[in-house]
């Protein structure tokens, strides 16, 4: 027994150590953007496709990437989709052409997708135990906000000290060491089967969501009212219906409709797009703020950003779950997003001159309280009382709906900043004052969701297995 439950501790750090090759590869990126901006010759809008681009596939494969994984089995579908990440980073780390980054960027996201759609799946299902699971999960956010904190400072090391390219490298020997103890570590299930696979489920919500994905990262470019983003957007809302339609006759769905009637699946889906939306707007943003406008140094990028995450990884390791046991799961994920709001608000007030410990600092540690206090929550309100056989599925809706509104918030957000420094130096507004003005627009508007995400909150209802799990001795 003790043999057992060791294996399954070690199992849970290389499912974490998997999601840090994600959480790694958001925040060395942000930092090391605008240096990839210089070397390649990206435009400000078209340096969003560094993201995007890693957005458009893991959206787009994120549901067929947890059915996958209950069909075929959860670790089988976990080697393949590390091995394609790792594959993909190598690919981004010798890029030498904008096409060649974006293009290993799509690969990369499409491995993530499918890893990342059945790790939480995995975890959930080896710690059934609510005092383990509350422990596991525990863990499992701690790894994720302190690779927060690992990538701000990675991705400024190595994009100072050397160049941008290492930042993608750097996952190889993360890759590879996870793909070999995976095989020793993880149960190995044989899942329900490939005759259960929903081929044209399969394919027309996969289809539906790039199409939805591309159009709204793409409005920046060509407009949103145009008739390329409304055209691809009708094509995109069309797919999905046929989608609805196939999922409502079909004997062995992809996504059985009641899966959005489950626990709180449907309005913790809501409150993830939301909350996507305003940690884009703090990442994103302000990673460019702090190097555009402020003049900060990678490094000293990365070094900005190591407060609010060590904050992150603090409340994720115990504190946050221990809020749960006494709370519940609506009050901190209240908390949290409104001080998740507050935070962006006052960034929208910060100057041009601005003072780190003054104008910086305190909006990045309510930022990393208000993201530590909500991370477990979140996660644990989505995922009970949903059966175990569906739980890939579940998973791969809410990092669905995670990844879609980071996508729409990440093109809102830029395009509004954009328009509003495009006008100011029209009227002959100094430039670091007009790109100010229009992240501030940014900033503001991350905060307006963020706020609505903390009063959506409170209507949710804390579901059995929530409240289970959330007791720690």
């Amino acid at each position: 027994m003790a043999k057992t439950l060791d294996k399954r501790w070690l199992a849970l750090v290389i499912l974490c150590l998997g999601d840090l090759m994600i959480v790694l590869d958001m925040t060395v990126v942000n930092v090391a953007l605008p240096s990839i901006r210089t070397d390649l010759g990206f435009s400000e809008t078209s340096l969003v496709w560094v993201i995007n681009a890693y957005m458009l596939t893991f959206s787009g494969f994120l549901l067929l990437g947890g059915r996958l994984g209950d069909l075929f089995g959860n670790r089988k579908v976990f080697l393949y989709g590390i091995g394609v990440f790792t594959i993909a980073s190598f690919l981004c780390g010798v890029a030498t052409s904008q096409w060649m980054l974006v293009g290993a960027r799509a690969i990369q996201g499409l491995g993530g997708a499918v890893f990342s759609a059945v790790a939480l799946a995995i975890v959930i299902n080896l710690f059934t135990d609510p005092d383990e699971r509350a422990r596991a999960m525990g863990f499992w956010g701690f790894v994720a906000a302190g690779g927060g904190a690992i990538g701000v400072l990675v991705g400024g090391v190595l994009t100072g000290t050397f160049d941008w390219h290492w930042i993608f490298l750097v996952n190889i020997p993360v890759g590879l060491g996870i793909f070999l103890l995976c095989l020793y570590l993880l149960p190995n299930s044989p899942g329900l089967g490939a005759a259960q696979l929903d081929i044209g489920g399969a394919v027309t919500v996969t289809i539906s969501l790039m199409l939805a994905v591309y159009a709204i990262v793409n409005a920046n470019a060509v407009g949103w009212v145009s008739m390329t983003t409304l055209g691809t957007l009708m094509a995109a809302a069309l797919l999905f219906g046929v989608f609805i339609y196939i999922e409502s006759n079909a004997r062995e769905p992809l996504v059985p409709i009641r899966i959005f009637k489950a626990g709180n699946i449907t309005p913790v889906s809501i409150i993830g797009i939301l909350w996507s939306v305003a940690m884009f707007a703090w990442f994103f943003v302000a990673a460019l703020y702090l190097q555009l406008v402020l003049r900060y140094t990678p490094m000293e990028v990365g070094l900005a950003f190591l407060p609010p995450n060590l904050i992150m990884a603090a409340f994720s390791w115990g504190l946050s779950a221990r809020m749960v046991k006494r709370f519940g799961t609506r009050l901190p994920i209240t908390a949290g997003m409104s001080l998740i709001a507050l935070g962006l608000l006052l960034f929208t007030y910060a100057p041009i001159n601005s003072d780190f410990y003054l104008h910086v600092l305190p909006g990045m540690v309510l930022l990393g309280l208000g993201a530590g206090v909500t991370f477990n929550p979140v996660l644990l309100a989505g995922m009970s009382d949903i059966p175990e056989k569906e739980s890939g599925l579940a998973s791969g809706v809410l990092n669905t709906a995670f990844m879609m509104g980071g996508a729409l918030g990440l093109a809102v957000l830029v395009s509004l900043a954009a328009h509003r420094t495009e006008q100011l130096l029209a009227g002959g507004i100094d430039p670091s004052m007009a790109l100010l003005a229009g992240y501030h627009i940014a900033f503001f508007v991350g905060a307006v969701f963020a706020a609505v995400a903390a009063v959506l909150a409170v209507f949710l209802r804390e579901g059995n297995q929530t409240v289970r799990a959330s007791g720690l001795n």
